[in-house]
């Protein structure tokens, strides 16, 4: 059953701009068995309230459905000889058989001067009808085609149209908030190397962009007070990513190279008050850059800042694993938190739901 509901949704979002909706509620078919042809719902005949009429001999009844301002609701007035009956001399029973082969039964009450379905109808309203009625110790079965909406597409059409079907089945559904923000180094982890005396540089052994190995040769400076020369070695691995002297330049105390580990990085996010109230630390953090998400990555939020900005927004912040080096500190990215989890019996993709008669459709 599931597995029919989720071809109809799939067809349903695929061809929803195909299909040519049949306005008139009831209306199909001939009154004793119809087959739901066009041109026989436009010719089938009508009752006084403008409902689907089923005639058998002195007795008919009249099929009508009312959903002004209420849930929709099917009434059935009764006519002998074209005089209206009490309802409560008719018993009726009416069975709905829509896409799937799933068949509804609608049981009905005596209400004013007709029937009154005891459930509410629920669109589309579009299936095979069955009428069984007693009236005056007579009984009378009729059934017809009540087709809204519906379209017909072969396999070649199916297949040049590029229609596909999934499985409507048990899912976990996954609530997410959409963040932005950008990647960031880690603070304790970029190292500005400095000279420990003042002195002349008198080689530079790495330039920007070079990855470099913890205590590998950096720089071989000549001391300004013994003239004897010492070297400087990388604190840890990482890249050069910035070079503020060279060859010649006196150190003055002042950084040579800024080493910077970038095997993980930050993902700084900015967080309005609404989003805030659903954040805690630990939720999964899913990430793509805005290059048409060409680079997933995963990882849980682990930090969240105490006071807001002046522009009401708050630094939510998660470490993210970069062995490749693809994350690049100052990159535009976009990340789905998931705030909270939620099991559903069926679920079909958002994009499958289509608008019928002004209404989502849910077959």
């Amino acid at each position: 059953m599931q597995k029919i509901l989720a071809q109809l949704v799939a067809v349903w979002a695929m061809v929803g701009l195909l299909l040519v909706p049949t306005h008139q509620v009831f209306a199909g078919g001939d009154h004793g068995h119809g087959h739901g042809h066009e041109e026989e719902q436009e010719h089938a005949p009508e009752g006084p309230h403008g409902g689907r009429l089923l005639e058998s001999g002195d007795y008919s009844v009249e099929i009508t459905m009312a959903e002004a301002g209420i849930p929709p609701e099917m009434r059935v007035y009764a006519y002998k000889q074209g005089e209206l009956l009490p309802p409560n001399e008719v018993k009726l029973e009416v069975l709905l058989t829509r896409l799937g082969g799933v068949t509804e039964t609608v049981q009905f009450n005596a209400e004013q001067d007709y029937l009154v379905s005891q459930q509410s109808v629920a669109e589309p309203h579009s299936f095979a009808v069955e009428v069984h009625a007693s009236i005056a110790e007579q009984d009378f079965d009729w059934h017809y085609d009540n087709f809204n909406g519906r379209t017909e597409i072969n396999d070649r059409l199916l297949a040049l149209a590029g229609i596909e079907t999934q499985l409507a089945a048990t899912q976990q559904l996954h609530f997410v908030d959409r963040l932005f923000g950008v990647v960031a180094p880690i603070t304790d982890k970029q190292f500005n190397l400095h000279a420990p005396y003042d002195g002349v540089i008198k080689q530079l052994h790495v330039s920007v962009g070079d990855k470099v190995k913890q205590d590998q040769l950096i720089a071989t400076i000549t001391n300004a007070k013994t003239l004897q020369t010492y070297q400087l070695f990388s604190p840890a691995n990482g890249q050069i990513t910035q070079q503020y002297l060279t060859v010649g330049n006196h150190t003055v105390n002042g950084a040579l190279v800024q080493i910077s580990d970038l095997s993980q990085v930050w993902l700084e996010l900015s967080a309005f008050p609404n989003n805030i109230a659903k954040l805690t630390l630990g939720q999964k953090v899913t990430l793509a850059d805005d290059d048409h998400h060409s680079h997933a990555g995963q990882t849980e939020v682990s930090y969240i800042a105490p006071m807001m900005t002046g522009g009401h927004i708050a630094r939510v912040r998660a470490v993210l694993d970069n062995p490749q080096g693809q994350w690049r500190p100052g990159m535009h990215i976009q990340a789905d938190i998931e705030t909270a989890t939620k099991q559903a019996a069926v679920a079909v993709k958002v994009d499958a739901i289509q608008t019928f008669m002004d209404k989502p459709l849910c077959l």
